[in-house]
């Protein structure tokens, strides 16, 4: 009985232990600041297919006028991809707006929030084939 109740505690101790990196991983209050908001129109420069989150490289201009690259987080590929969205939805030299929220290392080009495209968002939402609906 004693070895069960043992056996019993450690597995609920490991798996609440195990919990804690998975919230830890997805915590955005943890890599980026509510209290940093950054909005800006901007040139995207690359795409960055990867896992587990993909990138938009975005060139804009600062408020002093100078030229700042930009690296905005998007979800997954193989989410996106689920949902209708294409490695080739934006393309180098697109113009694009964002509003979002600045990593909290202020020497991160690391940015979160919503990428735009003529007032419609990107990689976002349920895909461009909801959209057409």
């Amino acid at each position: 009985m004693r070895r069960n109740l043992v056996t019993a505690f450690l597995a609920v101790a490991g798996l609440l232990l195990a919990t804690v990196g998975v919230f830890a991983h997805h915590s955005q209050s943890g890599e980026f600041d509510n209290s940093k908001p950054i909005e800006f129109t901007g040139t995207v420069k690359a795409i960055l297919w990867t896992n587990p989150h993909g990138y938009v490289q975005v060139e804009a201009k600062d408020a002093n006028g100078k030229t700042q690259l930009w690296r905005v987080e998007i979800s997954a590929p193989n989410g996106l991809y689920r949902q209708g969205w294409r490695r080739d939805t934006l393309k180098p030299g697109m113009t694009v707006s964002f509003k979002g929220i600045h990593a909290r290392d202020p020497q991160s080009d690391h940015l979160s929030g919503r990428l735009t495209v003529e007032g419609k968002p990107v990689f976002q939402g349920q895909g461009p084939a909801a959209d057409s609906n």
